[in-house]
């Protein structure tokens, strides 16, 4: 007799109670105040268990943003690229100012500043967002609205460095103008050839 096993079983379950009860601590006490004593009273899960699959709150953070980066990106459609594009630096913006996802989408920035595994799971997880991104590039190409030869990825990359220069560099708050004016320049140099 075979035996079936559900999709996901236990383990996917205590992931996802664990990676639920990070984003919730990283919310509410950032990235400095994560702690897998809170993680494991959130989660129900035992701190051994956590620490042995985890193993820190790095590896934590890690986890959740391997499985971010494994989710689909809302792609934009708007019919143009400097509405896909402006569309993207928008959704980078108001990521990060939103109450609930931008206290755990800066908690993931600085982990990533500080610790080689989170640094790892940010690389993957960006180059995910970006790939996804691309196709609103690959589109405009097909429409006759830019050159095939333009680097689809690294003008994705060009639109959205803006954004975080401001936040994580400058400290300058972002404002919907400024993701425009992010956007515009990036699709400027595409169409200058500088991509």
């Amino acid at each position: 007799m075979e035996i079936q096993r559900r999709p996901g079983g236990r383990s996917a379950r205590v992931r996802d109670a664990v990676r639920q009860a990070t984003l919730v601590e990283l919310t509410q006490h950032g990235h400095q105040g994560l702690t897998v004593e809170n993680v494991a009273k959130r989660s129900g899960v035992h701190k051994t268990s956590i620490y042995r699959r985890w193993g820190s709150p790095e590896g934590l953070i890690a986890d959740a943003l391997e499985l971010a980066a494994s989710e689909p990106w809302p792609i934009p459609d708007t019919g143009t690229l400097v509405g896909d594009l402006r569309a993207i630096t928008e959704l980078v913006r108001a990521g990060f100012a939103d109450p609930r996802g931008g206290p755990v989408a800066s908690a993931f920035i600085v982990a990533a500043m500080q610790n080689s595994a989170a640094a790892d799971a940010m690389r993957i997880f960006t180059t995910s967002r970006r790939t996804q991104s691309a196709e609103l590039v690959r589109r405009a190409v097909a429409r006759g609205e830019l050159a095939a030869e333009v680097d689809a990825e690294e003008l994705v990359r060009y639109a959205v460095a803006p954004i975080y220069y401001r936040l994580f560099i400058t400290h300058e708050p972002v404002t919907a103008e400024d993701a425009v004016k992010a956007a515009d320049a990036a699709l400027a140099a595409a169409r200058a050839g500088v991509l």
